[in-house]
């Protein structure tokens, strides 16, 4: 089968787990003898180690309205110009494919005018929702967006210019969603879809295996993306209310002045020996990460997609204290395989407080770390990839849509 896959961002540039889902459902594809052309944007992060093999079957020819944690405004012209230079970059993957089927995985801040190229094309769509780029991807699309309210205005614009302004997302898709959070998000927005699942991505355990545990010494551990969202300062705060042994280690990147406020906190509240700031740490040394910690913080604040750093905690045998916000808590089941608290009417006091009760209670202790190995065995990366390939190959299977110029 011959697949083109489409979305934002694609390993060794990455933000969070969206990514690292999408890779490895690629060489999972990969692995099963399919072709695969992955189609992604230009943008670079800072740090990331590109290799040849990183580059294999990888197009970085596709622009992207987000630059650095934000939608900059463009002028009309500019916005032309990328929908246009989207479109050529489309047309000649689509024509050196010739796909079975396109599959979308994250597309906030892209140029939906691509989806609608490939559904008027008549080419079978899987779209992967590891996020909530669905709900609102359209808001961000620098060219659509104005026209959403306005389709008399867009339909000129169209004519006059030949793009797209407007897209049908359920028309000859299929939609897989990483969790009931994200697939109930969706509905509210498009309660119309008529092709969708559910299939949760747990961690690759192949990598992240039990670890001896090391006798409790307050190592706390926060990893993952650096976003206000993500409640890091919860974590830090936590600090004042536990003993002058505990420490937190922030191990990971994203938004440099998210970063920076942190650093400013942790030193404000006299913490700045008890805070480490470890940075990005390369995927094959995380197990070793989290293996070496007493207990994983995700306080998250909003409604997480999923939470995949939770269940690769769980997978090394590493107690997890977390908010159980949005995805992560349907795997997330206090008092069972993890410890959960209200990051915003408990706060700080609320996580000291499990943190405690956790470092005086080695049963416990225990007791989370066998109930959370036996959660991800239920969700393993292996088996989202295959549902994912199976939606592939559904899609692929049934008689293409008439292509259309409308």
């Amino acid at each position: 089968m011959r697949i083109l896959t489409i979305g934002n961002m694609y390993p060794p540039h990455q933000l969070g787990g969206a990514e690292i889902v999408w890779q490895s459902w690629v060489e999972h594809a990969r692995a099963a003898g399919h072709e695969v052309r992955v189609l992604t944007s230009d943008v670079v992060i800072p740090g990331a180690v590109v290799s040849a093999a990183s580059e294999t079957g990888v197009a970085r020819t596709l622009r992207w309205y987000w630059e650095d944690h934000a939608f900059p405004k463009r002028s009309l012209p500019a916005r032309v110009r990328l929908e246009r230079e989207n479109a050529r970059t489309l047309a000649r993957e689509l024509a050196a494919v010739r796909p079975d089927v396109v599959v979308w995985w994250a597309m906030a801040g892209m140029s939906f005018g691509l989806v609608e190229r490939v559904r008027r094309a008549g080419v079978p769509m899987v779209a992967v929702l590891g996020d909530y780029w669905l709900t609102y991807g359209p808001d961000v699309d620098g060219w659509m967006a104005p026209f959403r309210s306005r389709p008399r205005l867009g339909a000129v614009a169209e004519r006059l210019t030949g793009l797209p302004t407007s897209v049908d997302l359920g028309t000859g898709m299929h939609y897989v969603f990483i969790s009931e959070t994200v697939r109930g998000r969706a509905l509210e927005a498009f309660p119309g879809l008529p092709d969708h699942e559910v299939a949760n991505h747990g961690p690759d355990l192949s990598l992240f295996r039990p670890a001896p545990r090391p006798d409790w010494s307050w190592k706390l551990l926060y990893l993952g993306r650096i976003d206000e969202r993500k409640g890091v300062a919860v974590a830090v705060r936590a600090l004042l209310r536990l003993p002058e042994e505990a420490t937190l280690t922030i191990t990971g990147s994203g938004d440099e002045a998210h970063l920076d406020d942190l650093r400013a906190l942790a030193a404000s509240l006299g913490l700045g020996e008890r805070v480490t700031f470890a940075g990005k740490r390369p995927r094959a040394e995380l197990p070793g990460v989290l293996a070496a910690a007493d207990a994983l913080v995700f306080p998250v604040t909003w409604a997480e997609p999923w939470g995949l750093v939770p269940s690769e905690a769980m997978a090394v045998g590493l107690p997890v204290v977390g908010s159980g916000r949005g995805g992560s808590g349907e795997y997330m089941r206090d008092g069972e395989n993890a410890l959960l608290f209200d990051p915003e009417a408990g706060g700080p006091e609320a996580l000291a407080a499990r943190l405690r009760e956790l470092a005086a209670d080695p049963a416990l202790r225990e007791r989370l770390r066998t109930a959370g190995r036996a959660t991800v065995e239920a969700i393993c990366a292996d088996d989202f990839d295959t549902r994912v390939q199976a939606a592939a190959a559904r899609a692929a299977s049934r008689t293409p849509t008439p292509p259309t110029d409308s």
